[in-house]
């Protein structure tokens, strides 16, 4: 059994509801998006509740998962009471009925390793959703004997019995946190936010859109939150609905949404990590020059004085693949107006366009594999679109790092997952001629020397 699987998938429930679509959706032209005001927190409060307080709301309970996993340490400061026992993506404490259960948090989508190292704030790269998440739950439940823990067991089993057909991907490490939330939303009120065993709106196709979760450390430039910068206003608001698989009330979403200002105030102060490598000073200068003249309209400019334009740039001129930009389920009219309407959009809206937002590119060197669907294993393959492999594998081994491609030492393959042996051979074979997976686009490397390429390259390791 591999119990992490079905809770890594819980970590961060994304905001994409479902709703009236009668009305026209709100919407966001490309190009800058401008800040608009935040509610202050205090960063230390925001840890201690990220890694701490149960804002999922259900879970299993503890005593079954004791019997399934020993508890041992969980490698990271802070954790409290039995947390300080689990995994730092589980979250232990008590529901309403007095009953400990173990939940996922944010940290099972937000927190992964590179080069060996385990970094919070981090998209996680290797999780598996590719298999049935409810299988998991259901082995589980044979464990629970206690008549309170079986009823808090049966509501957290409703919701993953819900969002099961709806979330398998097609590759590990794709994230498929859109349609997660879709699901949810088409369960509740919009007024209310109560639960509905029967959807109350047309759920969405079974396939998801693969994402690759973004690192966090890049909010703190950022006036828009998500790919296609749909994310607007309050993102403390935003950031909270990781709390939408178990949260049934209006009451119950604004106890938690109270601290989550905090978690933005600590998210907003992260660092990405240093790049752990030698770096060619001489090279990085020059690179620095190619790379302003090149990729700073977009992606901004670095060091003292530096500035991120926060610049969304069309779909059609970025080239990446469109899915995401201009067909995702999880942002239709339906989807957009029911978060516009409900709880959350009160003081956060969703206004998706018709692009992607260039990111910044701090600790770029540890966000790999590349794009929004993470298509690309390495920047070198980034700069030099006729290099990307249309059918690429890696080890999921968070050493087996390439410094100087700067990203996941991959293999090409001839074929893709329809020729795959087994099915543990097809989940990790990227296959970029599926839907929502291309590699396209992004070509404004193309057009470099290969010096200058290997130049801005050494340069990127440095921000």
């Amino acid at each position: 059994m591999r119990p992490l699987t079905w809770l890594a998938l819980l970590g961060l429930l994304p905001v994409f509801g479902c709703g009236d679509d009668e009305a026209p959706p709100l919407s966001s032209p490309v190009g800058p998006v401008v800040p608009e005001t935040q509610r202050p927190g205090d960063p230390a409060a925001g840890y201690r509740a990220l890694i701490n307080r149960g804002y999922v709301s259900c879970g299993m309970p503890y005593s079954a998962w004791v019997k399934v996993v020993p508890p041992r340490p969980s490698g990271i400061p802070g954790r409290e009471g039995d947390n300080a026992n689990l995994p730092p993506q589980l979250t232990a404490f008590r529901t309403a009925s007095g009953v400990e259960v173990v939940g996922p948090n944010c940290l099972a989508c937000h927190s992964g390793h590179i080069n060996g190292q385990y970094v919070i704030g981090l998209g996680n790269t290797d999780q598996d959703l590719t298999g049935d998440l409810s299988a998991y739950v259901l082995f589980a439940g044979g464990l629970v004997t206690d008549p309170v823990e079986q009823t808090e067991y049966q509501k957290f089993k409703q919701r993953v019995d819900a969002i099961a057909p709806y979330v398998g991907t097609r590759t590990i490490g794709s994230n498929s946190a859109d349609n997660l939330g879709v699901v949810l939303f088409a369960h509740r009120d919009v007024a209310t936010l109560a639960w509905s065993q029967k959807p109350l709106l047309a759920l969405p196709p079974e396939e998801p859109v693969p994402v690759r979760v973004p690192p966090w450390w890049r909010m703190s430039k950022k006036n828009a939150m998500f790919y296609n910068a749909a994310g607007r206003g309050d993102q403390a608001r935003i950031m909270m609905t990781a709390s939408a698989l178990c949260t049934d009330s209006v009451p119950a979403a604004e106890a938690i949404d109270s601290y989550f200002p905090d978690v933005r105030a600590w998210i907003v102060e992260l660092l990405p990590p240093a790049w752990p490598f030698a770096i060619d000073s001489a090279r990085a200068a020059q690179g620095r020059a190619v790379f302003e003249d090149t990729c700073a309209r977009c992606h901004g400019t670095y060091g003292a004085g530096g500035s991120y334009p926060n610049l969304v740039v069309a779909v059609e001129e970025v080239g990446t693949d469109p899915m995401l930009a201009v067909d995702a389920a999880g942002f239709a009219g339906r989807f957009v107006n029911w978060f516009n309407r409900s709880f959350y959009g009160r003081i956060a809206r969703y206004a998706p366009a018709r692009g992607y937002i260039a990111p910044p590119l701090d600790g770029i060197w540890a966000v790999a594999p590349y794009l929004h669907n993470g298509s690309v294993p390495t920047l070198a393959a980034l700069l030099s679109s006729s290099t990307r492999p249309r059918y690429w594998t890696r080890s999921f081994d968070s050493t087996d790092y390439d410094p100087a491609g700067v990203g996941w030492h991959f293999s090409a393959l001839d074929h893709g997952q329809a020729e795959a042996s087994s099915e543990d051979q097809r989940k990790r074979i990227y296959d970029t001629t599926l839907p929502g997976y291309s590699n396209a686009g992004h070509p404004f490397g193309d057009g470099l020397t290969t010096d200058q390429r290997a130049a801005v390259i050494e340069y990127l390791k440095t921000l």
